[in-house]
């Protein structure tokens, strides 16, 4: 390389820099906000971490005594909500040689709930901290043709969880014991146009609309809410409405299988065992490959939910 090229090698290179930062688009707000969200993990009943990142992103919120995150109103008037909560699974066990049993987080079935964990990375959320793990499987060259060998599907109760402890006194050095959180391994990932897969994609993308809203819109009569504890039959969004309500109307905001670009919503009649909700009515985001670990929504979607819940609270029907 010549000498005058050298010379101006420093501008060279701030050139190649400017074009680059030129041609990236800027993230939107909310698109930051959903691609974190994704990121996180919130297994019912175990949901004060994620409730812990809410609570320093919207100013004027607070804890209550089930663990759902609430920005009160003094109106009480109008509720905005979304699920918090995600299925998971716990540690139901430590062996001797420091290999862990695996059960059901209390919620719902889930379809292949946990044929998805079979051989998977997961987390493990110990008292210090979380722990990289996986989920071990069973040989098929060594199994294969075997009177004793497993024929029925993969359940939690066939997985081995290895987080690279040697004893039982290793697993409790690290932190882990029964009933410590188990989840898929979240890492969100951006692809196509404008698409963000991850575990639980369509909720954390909800919650992102509902967070970037209460931002955006400090109206005194809506009450925010994060709900945890949903998986349980949904009755902590009712027992929320009791707490800080009654309100005339609610919006819960969630995701579910559909078609991209379609935003699915619905109306429920008033209902006297929840009359503290009001009039409800539903926003669900289109997710692809609904409760799998590659679950999928558009972000494009999620900038249209983002206006629906605005024209929501300005008391236009979404």
């Amino acid at each position: 390389m010549s000498r005058h090229v050298l010379a101006h090698f420093p501008l060279l290179l701030l050139s190649v820099l400017a074009v680059r930062a030129s041609a990236q688009t800027p993230t939107a707000p909310v698109e930051s906000l959903a691609v974190r969200l994704a990121g996180m993990s919130a297994v019912t009943g175990f949901e004060h971490a994620a409730g812990d990142t809410l609570l320093r992103l919207l100013p004027g919120s607070r804890r209550d005594g089930m663990g759902s995150i609430v920005r009160p109103s003094a109106a009480h008037r109008t509720l905005l909500a979304c699920p918090l909560d995600e299925p998971g699974w716990i540690v139901g066990g430590v062996r001797s040689d420091g290999w862990l049993t695996v059960r059901r987080a209390p919620g719902p079935p889930v379809p292949l709930r946990d044929q998805q964990l079979e051989g998977a990375r997961v987390t493990v959320f110990g008292r210090r901290g979380p722990v990289p793990a996986v989920i071990g499987v069973r040989s098929i060259h060594l199994t294969r043709g075997r009177a004793d060998s497993a024929t029925g599907p993969f359940t939690a109760d066939s997985a081995i969880l290895d987080i690279g402890a040697q004893s039982a006194t290793e697993v409790e050095r690290l932190g882990v014991g029964t009933l410590s959180v188990v989840t898929l391994a979240k890492r969100p990932h951006r692809y196509g146009n404008r698409l963000l897969a991850a575990p639980w994609a369509g909720r954390r993308a909800a919650c992102a609309a509902v967070l970037q809203t209460a931002l955006a819109h400090r109206a005194d009569d809506v009450t925010v809410a994060f709900v945890a504890q949903h998986e349980l039959s949904g009755r902590e969004l009712a027992a929320v409405a009791r707490r800080h309500g009654p309100f005339e109307r609610t919006l819960v905001v969630d995701g579910q299988e559909g078609r991209s670009g379609e935003l699915a919503r619905a109306r429920e009649p008033l209902s006297g065992s929840v009359a503290e909700l009001g009039q409800v009515t539903r926003l669900m985001l289109p997710v692809r490959y609904a409760g799998s670990p590659v679950e999928t929504v558009s972000l494009a979607d999620l900038d249209h939910a983002v206006a629906e819940v605005a024209r929501w609270l300005t008391g236009a029907a979404p």
